[in-house]
């Protein structure tokens, strides 16, 4: 998320709405790519890869306050976006986990 919300810095001047929508497929990818013993962390991860990804995005002014703020301000104005990505890590997640369980019942 920290390259992907660089690429966004360089190439689209910061686009925060771009940068949320980049951020629902690695929520996908994570969520799939996990192993199975891991699946239960994805919704715990994905917020704070958004947060990550979200310091070369945040706009702020100077210093270190300045910058701060403006990761603030973002992640207030669009933790739409970031429900949403947990939701849905959440969700597949889950969902991985039940057919996990239910696969190893009909094996024993």
């Amino acid at each position: 998320m920290f390259l992907l919300g660089w690429l966004d810095q360089v190439l689209f001047g910061g686009s925060l709405t771009l940068y949320g929508v980049l951020f629902l497929p690695v929520c996908v990818l994570t969520a799939l790519w996990l192993r199975g013993s891991d699946l239960l962390t994805a919704p715990v991860v994905a917020p704070i890869a958004f947060a990550v990804g979200l310091l070369p995005v945040a706009d702020g002014g100077g210093g270190t306050a300045g910058k701060l703020m403006g990761l603030v301000t973002a992640l207030a104005t669009e933790a739409g976006w970031l429900y949403g990505g947990t939701l849905l890590a959440g969700v597949l997640a889950l969902v991985r986990r039940v057919l996990e369980v239910r696969a190893r019942r009909r094996s024993t």
